[in-house]
């Protein structure tokens, strides 16, 4: 991947479409569900939304970095760790309520067990004391808790992968072969421990990093080298779709995800590989462009999972209560499409109202404009008087003939920056902000 501009839609685009997916695959009964990622391969829409998150992350950290240091970025990925809490906080409790409500409603269906609430009636106290402290993780929420650690971890473990990726990849690499061992040090109630072990998914977040510090060029994607890896991971791709659908199409043991298998990681990769090369042809960027409400829902990640999860509950409920009302199969799949489109209309609506709100606000309330991936980012003319600024005092403050010029040139003494390039100063300011620390924005 590269570091473009055009990028940013490209990737909000694939979060946004692995947040749907991953609001279906969790409707039991779901028929869209059977045309998704793990129908076809040995990974899912986790590992696409853990990497992506791993590449979005790097990208807000060199932006917040080159403008504020790394003192900012600290406190930035703390705030949103805090924030990721408080989703998991209300995730868990939308569950607990719906769980609540099914009780209330004598509805005893499968995803009732998902809620903790019948644990909820026996132990309330216990109960929401191991949720808080991350003990107990309701099914359907399991995966923030890991993205609470992850965030903390970003400011610390970004420069290295920025500096020594080898060293980076190598450490991630040790980390996940050693995560069954270490898994038991994680608090928990359950004896089998976290639905996602971050000692293990960690591996998912370092690979999305270096692919945004360290892109792929897209001379060697498209030269004879990079042609063989899109043919290997053309076949293994092929070879795993065809073993999941002929061979075993039963669900995997969950210990193989909760631990991320090495199977799930050749899948994964193999597949990022390819979408790598629909994105570097165009495919991504045209698709994103077509589809402008999925790039919302990417960019409006934790909201939308928190409300996709009662999305998901709602709608599964629903289909198993129907469930004995339909006569023959063509009703029962055309109630579960009908259920699919509701459930994915809603999530679209929540993406989009959340945007509108958020647009709405009073000016006082709204933080700096954001960039990219969400972090504070100047105004275009803020830039232009900090690069102009910047310029006056490099001309002032040199006593010698010639002085330096944010392109790195010397220049003669009486002349400005626009006499050299015909641009002007701002321009020349401007792209030094955006590669301050030495590492592009993608701005």
């Amino acid at each position: 991947m590269s570091r473009d501009s055009t990028r940013s839609k490209s990737v909000d685009f694939l979060r946004g479409l692995a947040l749907i997916v991953i609001t279906l695959d969790h409707v039991s009964h779901s028929a869209l569900s059977h045309l998704t990622l793990h129908t076809y391969a040995f990974c899912d829409a986790a590992e696409v939304f853990v990497f992506l998150g791993g590449y979005a992350s790097a990208a807000a950290y060199c932006a917040m970095t080159a403008r504020g240091g790394a003192a900012q970025a600290q406190r930035r990925f703390l705030k949103r760790s805090w924030e990721i809490y408080r989703g998991y906080l209300l995730t868990a409790a939308l569950m607990l309520l719906c769980g609540l409500a099914m009780i209330a409603l004598h509805i005893h269906t499968a995803v009732l067990t998902y809620t903790d609430a019948p644990l909820f009636l026996v132990r309330p106290l216990q109960t929401l004391l191991d949720i808080a402290t991350l003990r107990r993780q309701p099914d359907l929420a399991a995966v923030l808790p890991m993205y609470i650690g992850f965030a903390l971890c970003v400011p610390l473990v970004a420069p290295v992968v920025r500096r020594q990726p080898a060293t980076a990849l190598l450490a991630s690499l040790a980390l996940w072969l050693c995560a069954p061992s270490l898994a038991h040090l994680l608090p928990s109630a359950d004896p089998i421990g976290w639905s996602f072990d971050p000692f293990a998914w960690q591996l998912m977040l370092m690979l999305g990093m270096l692919c945004r510090l360290h892109p792929v060029s897209a001379m060697f994607q498209a030269s004879r080298a990079g042609l063989r890896l899109t043919w290997i991971a053309l076949v293994i791709a092929l070879a795993f779709a065809a073993y999941r659908l002929l061979i075993d199409n039963q669900p995997e043991p969950g210990y193989l995800k909760q631990h991320l298998s090495p199977l799930r990681v050749v899948s994964f990769v193999s597949i990022a590989w390819l979408v790598a090369q629909l994105s570097r042809l165009g495919w991504i960027d045209r698709l994103a462009a077509a589809l402008p409400p999925v790039v919302t829902v990417g960019r409006q990640g934790l909201t939308c999972f928190v409300w996709g999860t009662l999305i998901s509950i709602v709608a599964d409920t629903a289909l198993q209560v129907a469930a004995s009302a339909f006569h023959t199969r063509t009703q029962a799949v055309a109630a579960a499409l009908s259920a699919d489109l509701l459930t994915i209309a809603a999530v679209l609506a929540v993406a989009i109202a959340t945007a509108r709100l958020k647009a709405n606000r009073p000016i006082s309330q709204r933080q700096h404009r954001t960039g990219q991936y969400g972090c504070r980012a100047a105004a275009p003319k803020q830039e232009r008087s900090i690069a102009r600024r910047r310029v006056w005092e490099t001309r002032r403050s040199s006593t010698s003939r010639y002085r330096f010029d944010f392109r790195g040139v010397s220049r003669p003494a009486g002349r400005s920056p626009g006499q050299l390039s015909g641009r002007g100063v701002g321009r020349s300011g401007l792209r030094s902000e955006r590669t301050i620390a030495g590492c592009d924005t993608g701005n």
